[in-house]
């Protein structure tokens, strides 16, 4: 299945409104935990300042439907969105190098 990877920024309110929708954010990701390949924070030493979502999904449309549906996307949480179709291939999440295989 295609990966989409969203990379996300947080806006000026991103800690305050992170704070607020932790518990919905996080009951959202757990709910749909077969959509994601990986998600987690982006960090600055010890302060998040943004995200990134790969999310399994059959076109770009789908992923985006996933991806808005998030509690973090509907409060406003990312200020800058930026989205890409994904292909693993090289690293230790796809055995080495694809190209090898």
């Amino acid at each position: 299945m295609p990966l989409f990877a969203f990379y996300c920024r947080d806006g000026e309110r991103g800690p305050q409104l992170r704070e607020q929708f932790l518990a919905a954010h996080l009951d959202h990701v757990e709910a749909h935990i077969d959509d994601y390949a990986v998600a987690g924070p982006l960090k600055q030493g010890e302060e998040t300042v943004g995200s990134l979502l790969v999310i399994k999904a059959e076109d770009e449309v789908e992923a985006r439907a996933k991806f808005e549906a998030d509690p973090y996307f509907t409060a406003g949480v990312w200020q800058s969105i930026r989205a890409s179709e994904f292909r693993g291939v090289a690293g230790d999440w796809v055995g080495g190098a694809a190209w090898k295989k």
